[in-house]
């Protein structure tokens, strides 16, 4: 097997680096014919990437986060080129909704080797320029996403801990804000929702922010995409249910709405939506499930 190994300097931590240099060793080991490349900006990463499927390498494996995952998302979309993962970045929500996070670098490597693989979906969003981009894993927008903007800002904590503090940061100003949201259900009727809401979220998998399961019944298998909206309601009551959205128990509370659809439509004035944990747009956008779309080295959930 030929593979093209993504790692990415320019993220906060060396360790994507070198846990790049260990696991293209141990797929050498293997006899897996492999070969480092590294852009100094997202754009020169995609660029190599877009070169190495030009050049026919038969997979890819990002050692990074969920940032850099979804830089070679947006290039596997669709081909059948497989994606492995070697979790090493801040978050790893991707990896973790694939069982992977906990995995060590040779173990990562391993599972690339073994050529193990299963295809999952993805979303793809428009924007109102009608330019697309795929996520993997969750869509933030209102709270959710103001509380990446600080965590992304922030050079302390490291890890999850640093949303953690964004959330109780952000929960100080927390507001509702005017929503227009637009379901696709499962079986092609459509939902709609105007009014006030503290935030929006779409998820193909159930995990953000380092762990939170946001959308606890999220399948990146099913070919639905997972809403969950949350509505205004007292401060003390929002966060009992932000503490309880660390254990995915969320969904039962009065103030949450969730649902299984097939496209969304998502509208807010000002606001501007993170997807595996990067900003992908300002609303409204649209976002619409794309079964199999992305194969992945990963066991049979």
């Amino acid at each position: 097997m030929n593979v093209t190994l993504l790692a990415n300097p320019a993220a906060r931590s060396g360790a994507h680096t070198g846990a790049a240099r260990r696991a293209a060793e141990r797929l050498r080991e293997h006899g897996v014919q492999t070969t480092i490349v590294s852009g100094g900006s997202a754009a020169e990463s995609s660029r190599l990437l877009r070169t190495a499927l030009d050049l026919g390498t038969e997979a890819v494996v990002v050692a990074g986060g969920d940032g850099t995952v979804s830089l070679a998302v947006q290039e596997l979309a669709g081909t059948g080129v497989p994606l492995g993962i070697v979790p090493s970045g801040t978050g790893n929500d991707f990896a973790g909704a694939l069982g992977l996070r906990e995995l060590a670098v040779d173990d990562a490597a391993d599972l690339v080797a073994a050529g193990v693989t299963r295809a999952i979906d993805l979303a793809c969003v428009t924007r109102g320029d009608s330019s697309t981009q795929h996520f993997a894993s969750v869509l933030a927008s209102g709270f959710d996403s103001r509380v990446n903007d600080r965590a992304n800002a922030m050079t302390w904590p490291r890890g999850g801990s640093r949303y953690t503090l964004a959330i109780l940061i952000e929960f100080l100003t927390l507001r509702g804000l005017p929503f227009q949201v637009e379901l696709t259900l499962a079986d092609g009727s459509v939902e709609r929702v105007d009014g006030d809401l503290v935030m929006a979220t779409v998820g193909n998998t159930s995990m953000y922010g380092g762990g939170i399961p946001i959308c606890p019944d999220a399948d990146p298998s099913d070919g639905l995409l997972d809403v969950t909206l949350i509505r205004p309601a007292g401060r003390l009551s929002l966060l009992r249910l932000m503490l309880r959205a660390y254990k995915g128990t969320h969904t039962t509370a009065a103030e949450v709405t969730t649902r299984r659809v097939t496209a969304v439509r998502l509208n807010s004035p000002g606001v501007t939506a993170y997807a595996d944990g990067d900003p992908i747009g300002a609303l409204p956008l649209a976002i619409e499930a794309v079964p199999q779309a992305l194969t992945v080295f990963a066991p049979a959930p």
